[in-house]
Parts: structure tokens; sequence; C-alpha cells
């Protein structure tokens, strides 16, 4: 996933930059309008972290240009400035999410991830691993033809997990997937692996290969081997 960083403080570009990398998405950065403009203009992006106030220009204006070429990346304000005023008006001109400075980085990759996700499964009705097939519409699973009963906290992390298979997913993307804004209510992480276990009996009960992983001190990932 390829990542365009618009940020002109230095320090904070550069953080975000070596965050993101070692994350394994595809960082750039830049610091200022026209360069930003420049980038937009002749490459493509999956996601676009923004900074309202550059030199040379503003993040609204970019926000503008993107709509302007209908560019489509997912894109998360981030600025000091915390007024609803801002917030409305990025949204209203096609920005995904909003974060105030000072954030957590962790906190930035779970917002990333969270846009990936949903920009992901747009457009597409059906979603396939080795043996199992995601119905998004109908919200259904089948292994090898053989439909599979999953709760609808089972299904939306096998959906998390499908989208972003071979990929390492903390225990705490999972939270914020699974709850959203009410994840501070999980006191400890039980529940995510009472999912787990679930899910992975009543797919491989269907026939399904065991596919999650558990990653020592890191999460889990969805992936044959």
């Amino acid at each position: 996933m390829k990542i365009l960083i618009i940020e002109d403080e230095p320090s904070l570009n550069k953080s975000m930059v070596d965050y993101l990398t070692a994350e394994k998405y595809r960082g750039e950065a830049v610091g200022d309008y026209w360069t930003a403009s420049e980038k937009i203009e002749f490459y493509q992006y999956d996601c676009i972290v923004l900074d309202l106030t550059l030199p040379g220009g503003s993040g609204f204006g970019v926000l503008q240009l993107l709509k302007n070429n209908n560019k489509t990346p997912g894109v998360i304000i981030i600025s000091a400035r915390n007024e609803l005023d801002d917030k409305i008006k990025g949204l209203q001109l096609g920005a995904d999410d909003y974060l105030t400075k000072p954030f957590h980085l962790p906190e930035l990759n779970v917002r990333i991830a969270a846009i990936l996700r949903r920009k992901n499964a747009q457009g597409f009705n059906t979603l396939f691993f080795e043996d199992i097939q995601l119905a998004l519409e109908a919200k259904t699973v089948f292994v090898a033809g053989k439909e599979v009963c999953l709760t609808k906290k089972e299904y939306d992390l096998l959906v998390y997990f499908v989208i972003n298979k071979n990929k390492v997913l903390s225990k705490n993307s999972i939270v914020e997937h699974l709850w959203g804004d009410d994840m501070d209510i999980a006191d400890n992480y039980d529940f995510i692996y009472t999912h787990i276990k679930n899910i992975r009996k009543k797919l491989m009960q269907a026939g399904a290969g065991d596919y999650i992983r558990s990653v020592y001190a890191m999460g889990y990932k969805f992936s044959k081997a």
C-alpha cells in the first residue's frame, strides 16, 4: 500500500514515514503544497496523510485538487487546529478522517488501516481466500460451497482478516475494527481469543484449512503458511 505524507514539520514527517515503512507501507513524504500537488497529479496513492497548514497553500486546496482530478485515495487530515468548522469542511471536501495533533503513531496506523479496509471492500461483492468465499452483500460465508454460520462479530473479523491477509494485525487494531468508538469498554483482549477460536473451529469443521496464525507479542495473521 502506497502512502503519501504531506506535512511541513520535518521531524514529524520523518517519524511518520519511518513508522509506516516499518509497518510495511510504502511511504513518501513532501513538505509543501506545490510538491504535494505535483505528486498527486502524476502518481496514485492508496492513502494520504494531510496537514492543513502548508507552505504555499493549504490542505483544503489539496483536497480540492484531488476532487478536481477525480482521484479518491483515503485521506486523513492531521492538524493542531481542533476546530469543528475545519473538520466539517475537510470531510465535505472528501477527507475520510481527522486526527488532532499531537497523536500517537499507532493510532495513525489504526486509522489508516480502517480507511484502507473500507476502500478495499468497496466495489467487490465477493472475497476469496483459498477454499473460503465471503459474499459481502449477503454477509454469508462458504467453504467449498458449504455455508458456514458465523455471528456478526465473527463475520466482521473474518472479513478483516481476509482483506488484510498475510499481514500481522495487532490486538488493538482488531478491537478498533470490532468495537469502533466503543473500544475502551473492553478491559482485556480475552474476547478476541474467543472469537478467533470460534471462527477457526467453524471453518475447519466445514473443511477449510487453519489459516489464523498467532504472532507472539504482536497479534494475529491470516495466511496459508
